[in-house]
């Protein structure tokens, strides 16, 4: 069993290490070596399929009930009001700046060294698989939606994001939807044609006036929000059609398809969501994780923010060192002291915890 101080110490170097290498979505191939070399360097034996990488504890029973240790390396971009260098690693006392240093370097370097903790402990009741994976920034298809099938069967996940190490036990799911409205051209200056835009803005009113029944107690309602729209090709013809996107934040008690169906039912543009795969998820309060959590003092909440829990076919929960409202940033930052807490409540968490 290695020290839980010098593997803490060995994370804070990971992540200056990761920081200063950019690895923004679909571009972390260079933060997937370093991953996988402190892996090795550690005792672990990784695995990687794409941008991906991953390890088993090394007593492995497939007898045995499997915990899944999950965070991302990839970064948005940096946006051009940063004052300090996105990829200098900055310390300052207790404080490291750079791009994903919060979101998720932190969670993601602590889980590392939680894994590697555990990783020889004989009599374990569980078994602990670590994966650290690519293009969550941007819900990719070679993130953790590709590497689920290659893992054996999971029975609890534990996803490392920025929760000031608060148990996020419900998180909000995602549908995009494109819709069209169709209608025919005429000239403007006559009574000609059918305004595609003007039955757009009739759909757009149907849905900011329309709510959704079921309220979650954590999550509360879906939360719809037309955000673009598109239509005309010039000032004197009228537009047969007329585009535009809603952006839904669906809660537990509704399956993304249903409310796809839903919207339909209300306007008469064609609806077509992008996915369907970002759902919401709960775990309930009773599982032996939320009571062992709550009892070390973390607090539960509904998140409203999309992680790769929305991916996860199993039970989940969300939780990590650093503050969401950090995440995406400019000038973004975590403090080391919240690294070390998030080790020692990561490894508290799953001590002795019981499936």
């Amino acid at each position: 069993m290695q020290e839980l101080t010098a593997l803490t110490n060995d994370a804070i170097e990971l992540l200056i290490q990761l920081v200063q290498t950019p690895s923004l979505s679909r571009e972390e191939d260079q933060t997937a070596e370093l991953i996988f070399r402190f892996l090795t360097f550690h005792g672990a034996r990784p695995q990687r399929d794409a941008n991906n990488v991953w390890a088993l504890s090394k007593r492995f029973d497939p007898a045995k009930p499997t915990i899944l240790l999950n965070s991302h390396h990839d970064t948005v971009k940096p946006g051009a009001s940063w004052t300090a260098d996105p990829f200098g690693a900055v310390m300052e006392g207790d404080r490291l700046t750079g791009l994903g240093s919060n979101d998720a370097g932190a969670s993601a370097v602590s889980l590392l060294a939680t894994f590697l903790y555990f990783h020889e402990q004989e009599n374990l009741p569980y078994n602990l698989i670590c994966a650290i994976t690519a293009e969550e920034e941007v819900s990719g298809a070679n993130g953790i939606r590709r590497l689920l099938p290659l893992l054996p069967k999971i029975d609890l996940g534990i996803v490392g994001e920025p929760t000031q190490m608060d148990l996020a036990v419900a998180e909000k799911g995602l549908v995009v939807l494109d819709c069209v409205a169709h209608g025919r051209t005429g000239h403007a200056a006559r009574e000609e044609g059918e305004n595609a835009l003007y039955k757009a803005l009739d759909d757009v009113q149907r849905l900011r006036d329309y709510q959704f029944e079921r309220v979650s107690e954590l999550l509360g309602p879906v939360k719809l929000t037309v955000t673009q729209m598109q239509a005309g090709t010039q000032h004197n013809v009228v537009p047969d059609r007329c585009t535009f996107v809603a952006d839904v934040r669906t809660n537990e008690l509704y399956t993304n398809p249903e409310v796809v169906e839903f919207v339909r039912s209300l306007i008469g543009a064609e609806v077509t969501p992008r996915s369907t795969h970002l759902n919401s998820s709960r775990i309930p309060l009773t599982h032996p994780l939320v009571q062992r959590g709550v009892a070390l003092g973390c607090r539960t909440f509904g998140s409203v923010t999309l992680s790769d829990q929305s991916m996860m076919p199993f039970t989940t929960v969300k939780i990590g060192p650093g503050d969401s409202a950090r995440s995406h940033t400019p000038d973004e930052y975590i403090l080391l002291s919240e690294i070390r807490a998030g080790v020692q409540g990561y490894v508290a968490l799953l001590d002795g915890l019981e499936l």
